[in-house]
């Protein structure tokens, strides 16, 4: 049995040659994304710098249906803005989303104690998670900050339990830890809390979260503040 070796290798060229079209501008692509973020979505009944975060979320998780599920208390983006632009601390639970705060938009490197050594010695001490033991150091710095919850729902129920004995309160907690045990039930807490509290906050119900989603939330407050809107 004979094979046509020149068909199949014409074949086989023509399939190389053919190269995919993108766009290679990354403006052309961030407008575009937003531009297909407003078609998929419903966000009338958000205010202008809502809009903003709730896009950012949708597309750090490239899942439009993930709209319907954040929750903002009822000055938690200018609080944000405000504490921000006064370059307030930025308190992190972990590095990743530590790093994802976009570096051009702040004055102020954001503060992470996860990995420092103090951290590791208080949550062999007290038996709980370095995420938990961390917030003990945060000390004065947490008196009008923006705090960035991601990864550690233990985090985020210190949290909590440190503001109601009496810790000075952020101005703005955006807790959107990720997860299976806890995370849900750590954002339905905080949402809960938020008015009895008297804090401000944005949250992601559910278990999605993360880093991508948490810093691009308050990279969209700075985008705010630097009037960058899509």
């Amino acid at each position: 049995m004979t094979q046509d070796i020149s068909s199949n290798t014409s074949t086989a060229i023509s399939h190389v040659a053919e190269k995919p079209v993108f766009e290679k501008r990354p403006q052309a692509i961030e407008q575009d994304s937003f531009r297909q973020i407003r078609e998929l979505t419903d966000l009338s009944s958000l205010n202008r710098d809502q809009q903003q975060v709730v896009m950012r979320v949708v597309h750090s998780l490239g899942l439009p249906e993930v709209a319907e599920q954040v929750r903002f208390s009822a000055n938690a983006t200018q609080a944000g803005r405000d504490a921000l632009a006064n370059n307030c601390a930025i308190l992190c639970d972990v590095e990743m989303v530590k790093q994802g705060v976009t570096k051009r938009m702040i004055n102020k490197e954001p503060l992470c104690f996860l990995n420092d050594p103090r951290t590791a010695n208080l949550a062999k001490e007290q038996g709980e998670t370095r995420s938990m033991a961390a917030l003990s150091l945060w000390g004065e710095d947490l008196s009008g900050s923006v705090v960035l919850i991601a990864n550690a729902p233990t985090a985020l129920f210190r949290l909590l339990e440190m503001i109601e004995q009496g810790a000075p309160k952020p101005a703005l907690i955006i807790g959107m830890p990720v997860g299976f045990v806890g995370a849900a039930e750590s954002k339905d807490a905080l949402w809960d809390a938020h008015e009895k509290l008297g804090i401000e906050c944005i949250t992601l119900l559910g278990r999605m979260g993360g880093s991508a989603v948490t810093s691009a939330s308050c990279n969209a407050l700075l985008r705010c503040n630097l009037g960058e809107y899509y």
